[in-house]
């Protein structure tokens, strides 16, 4: 493995240090450095490819029947501010009755979600909350990352980005 070796003494004429060379095998230690290596390649989990459920609107019956009992419809406009009003809003005979709120902690749209949810379990017995989402063109993309994280924090399941209407971006003007 390692050795050293000593030159033959010969004359003593002046009184230099004797200079020994040393010689290091290095084979073991790579071979060590192999094993290693492959023991900690084969013993590592890899990463295991992570997936996202997809929730796809039924084939059969129409794909817009919701009960307006189990919607709620957010309008993000401008300047960090929300509308709100319960159900779809499709019907001409009765317009929604349009809340604004904002992103605030108390007061705010997290507690409108809150209560809606609560409301409907109430009434139909499941967690079925149906969030309509719909942006305005003056609202900015933080509103839209802001409210899909209250999504994630309320734990409504069933959220949709729609397209908003001519009527309903009046609501900010």
């Amino acid at each position: 493995m390692a050795e050293m070796n000593t030159a033959p003494q010969g004359d003593k004429r002046g009184t230099r240090s004797n200079k020994k060379s040393t010689r290091v095998d290095m084979t073991p230690m790579v071979d060590l450095g192999f094993l290693l290596i492959t023991f900690f390649m084969l013993t590592t989990t890899m990463a295991k490819p992570k997936t996202m459920d997809l929730v796809m609107p039924k084939d059969e019956g129409d794909p817009m029947s919701l009960p307006a009992g189990k919607a709620l419809t957010v309008i993000l406009g401008p300047n960090d501010r929300i509308a709100w009003y319960e159900g779809i809003g499709d019907d001409p005979a009765t317009p929604p009755q349009v809340h604004y709120s904002s992103y605030a902690n108390r007061n705010g749209i997290r507690d409108v979600i809150i209560q809606k949810k609560a409301a409907v379990y109430q009434d139909f017995h499941k967690n079925e909350l149906m969030v309509l989402i719909k942006a305005d063109k003056a609202s900015n993309y933080k509103n839209v990352v802001d409210i899909m994280d209250e999504m994630l924090i309320n734990k409504v399941d069933r959220y949709a980005v729609v397209d908003i209407s001519d009527k309903e971006a009046g609501y900010f003007r």
